[in-house]
């Protein structure tokens, strides 16, 4: 029971620096790793070797994320910097300009799906756009945090449903060398039976932040019909490989269609010019709405390209891993997948759209210095927090004996909760990814850090395979429902319209919404097992 209690003092370390002491999270990381080393290294008889191999191999496997922070950020700073995002703030400023609802669930629901799949952080691109439209600063930053949500679960992103697939298969294949590999479309399949009602919550949840009951009367409709679009999209998406990382970026599209579509039904204007400023005709006039988009235009294709033929798919997903070797304690690959990744083709997008947004050489100096800014701190805090979960995955790993000499954080919580929990096991596992949402930012970090945890108390209450993916999911679900609470989103929101500090007003309403969510969550995760939906 004592080695229980000393698993668990890293998260209540980190959770005091994030809410006691209300340190940022790359600090909080920096604590949170050190005191799961000191711990791992006086209880657990782990090496100093074996803390740093984990520590190292935490990095590179947390490089899909990482990576897409800095690649993300510096492609902001370049289309700001050009004014390729003020021209592509006017336009977005004449959409649904007298139906917020709509314009809500385009925005944050529709583009904000399309942009983030491609690899543009929301919390970093919506606050300054809504802003500009004239909401508040609370709804600027609480709309994007929450419309996270969304991106990072019924999306059904590339980055976590792979980081999910890479954890799942490393865990089931050292259990059993010849168990059959879990895929992306089987994985996004069980994804998918939370998508019509947390899909639609969370729209409502939107709606609500920006006008009360006022809010979900305007839009009740729209957000209903956004809900069932998104279901329908991730449900056909599910069913090849290859649609899988692309489900983003249909679903953000097929919402703004599915607006645009009602409105015309409506009556109602989709363009509204009216409400422009004389400066911002001009602007408009000065560069065109296509040039402003082609770093998006360029990413758009270039993913569609790597991922719709599916003979190029399996090899670049599935053959060219691009593996990392020797670097883990235990021996294990890391896989890369370097062509395959988001973060490469971002940083080749940028490169593809200089010819067209020409930018003086004044302008790449200040892209490179707001990069410079903006990048380091978030893209370290991500990178921190698969160390942490890796130590403690390792923690008790022997190099010599190539063994467990004792059992490690990891599995001795998930042997507590087996034996504490049990049946209702699956019931916890998204609350535990609020959690894990909450301390790392990042669903992937989440299940990064806490994915082999759920698959081992899985194991130890002796599921099928199908089941430890609909539990695991729960705790995924649960990550990306705390991106509304997590201190690491909603500072890089505030911080993208020069309001830091004002994100500490948005975490009591968003907590209220994050535990109703999860506890739906929870229900239906127990719903279809109960029933023998997923067996």
């Amino acid at each position: 029971m004592f080695l229980v209690f000393v698993s668990m003092l890293p998260i209540f370390a980190i959770l005091a620096m994030l809410l006691i002491w209300k340190k940022p999270a790359d600090i909080t990381g920096i604590a949170g790793w050190i005191v799961v080393s000191i711990l791992a290294f006086l209880f657990f008889n782990t090496s100093f070797e074996v803390i740093m191999r984990s520590s190292l191999a935490g990095i590179v496997k947390s490089l899909p994320v990482t990576l897409i922070v800095v690649a993300s950020l510096l492609q902001m700073a370049f289309m700001q910097t050009t004014g390729a995002l003020r021209r592509v703030i006017i336009f977005i400023k004449t959409i649904a300009l007298n139906d917020r609802a709509i314009q809500i669930i385009m925005i944050n629901v529709g583009f904000g799906t399309l942009m983030v799949s491609v690899g543009a952080t929301p919390v970093s691109l919506l606050p300054p756009i809504l802003i500009a439209m004239g909401y508040t600063t609370y709804s600027a930053i609480a709309l994007p945090a929450i419309g996270y949500d969304s991106l990072c679960t019924y999306a059904l992103l590339g980055v976590p449903v792979v980081v999910f697939v890479d954890v799942m298969n490393g865990f089931l294949l050292k259990a059993d060398p010849a168990a059959a590999p879990v895929t992306l479309s089987m994985v996004a399949g069980i994804f998918c039976l939370f998508v019509p009602i947390i899909a639609t919550m969370i729209g409502f949840c939107m709606l609500w932040i920006a006008d009360g009951w006022k809010g979900i009367k305007a839009g009740f409709i729209p957000c209903l019909v956004s809900g069932a679009v998104i279901a329908v999209v991730a449900y056909l998406a599910s069913k090849m490989d290859n649609l899988v990382p692309l489900t983003g970026v249909l679903s953000g599209t097929a919402v703004i269609l599915a607006m645009v579509l009602y409105l015309k039904l409506k009556g109602k204007k989709v363009i509204d010019r009216s409400g422009l400023s004389q400066e911002e005709l001009e602007f408009e006039k000065k560069m065109p709405l296509w040039k402003a988009l082609t770093p998006w235009g360029i990413l758009i294709l270039l993913i569609l390209a790597l991922n719709l033929p599916q003979s190029l798919f399996e090899l670049l997903y599935y053959k060219m891993t691009m593996p990392v070797l020797g670097l883990t304690a235990d021996g294990s690959p890391i896989a890369t997948r370097l062509i395959w990744n988001a973060y490469t083709w971002i940083f080749v997008s940028i490169l593809l759209s200089v010819p067209f947004l020409k930018p003086t050489k004044a302008q790449l100096s200040e892209t490179f210095k707001v990069w410079r800014k903006r990048a380091p701190r978030p893209a370290f805090a991500a990178a921190i927090f698969f160390s942490i979960g890796e130590v403690m995955n390792l923690s008790g790993f022997s190099m010599a004996d190539k063994a467990f000499t004792t059992s490690s954080m990891i599995k001795l919580l998930a042997d507590k909760s087996a034996e504490v929990f049990q049946g209702a096991y699956i019931f916890i596992s998204p609350f535990i990814g609020l959690l894990g949402g909450f301390i790392t930012g990042s669903e992937a970090s989440t299940i990064g850090m806490f994915g082999k945890y759920a698959m081992a108390t899985s194991t130890n209450l002796g599921v099928s395979t199908p089941v430890m993916i609909l539990i695991t999911a729960g705790v995924a679900f649960g990550a990306g429902l705390a991106s509304v609470i997590s201190p690491a989103k909603l500072q890089n929101a505030a911080a993208s319209i020069d309001k830091l500090g004002e994100e500490t007003k948005v975490i009591p309403l968003a907590f209220v919404f994050s535990l109703i969510l999860v506890a739906m969550t929870s229900l239906l995760a127990g719903f279809y097992l109960i029933t023998g939906i997923v067996s």
